[in-house]
């Protein structure tokens, strides 16, 4: 979406974070994306030159894009899932550039906690830079907005309450399956 309104191919695009949660609450930010265009490089707000696009309709379309593909083609987004996935295992394998990063849902720990305030233990997509050995490394130090992080922190709260159902659902298996051994 990025590179069709930038009028750019799309392997010209580089550093859109996508935070968070794989639903309507996921959070795609632009804030420290780039552009290779006429070869130099530019911000992605500075070329597409629409703040009120890029915090609204972009962000709804993306977060409904697997809805909207199902709509578009009557069938599954399974293909566009597929495709991620392949994208994903490439650059698992090859690693980022150097200032380059992606974007993966990883199960946190105390350092992304620390650098942009998401609790740890949960699975969460995060700007990673990988090393050619498969290694990942969470980017830090990139400023959070007050406008990402209302962003962030409601993907947050979202994935808490899925943790927090998951595990009373465990927790009520393993009791039913105690009670069922005791009696």
């Amino acid at each position: 979406m990025v590179a069709v309104r930038a009028g750019v191919a799309v392997d010209q695009v580089k550093n859109v974070i996508i935070w968070g949660n794989h639903s309507n609450t996921q959070y795609p930010d632009v804030a420290h994306a780039h552009i290779a265009k006429d070869g130099a490089r530019v911000a992605v707000e500075e070329a597409i030159k629409d703040e009120a696009y890029l915090h609204g309709e972009f962000i709804k379309a993306v977060a409904l894009r697997g809805a909207a593909i199902i709509a578009a083609r009557k069938l599954s987004s399974a293909m566009s899932a597929a495709k991620a996935v392949v994208d994903h295992v490439r650059d698992w394998h090859f690693g980022t550039r150097s200032g380059e990063f992606v974007s993966m849902a990883v199960v946190t720990d105390a350092h992304a906690a620390a650098a942009y305030g998401v609790p740890e233990g949960l699975c969460f997509s995060l700007p990673l830079s990988i090393k050619d050995n498969g290694h990942y490394e969470v980017v830090t130090g990139l400023p959070i907005s007050d406008f990402a992080r209302g962003k962030l922190d409601a993907t947050v709260a979202e994935l808490e309450e899925e943790k927090a159902e998951a595990f009373a659902h465990i927790e009520y298996l393993a009791a039913a399956k105690k009670a069922e051994v005791s009696a």
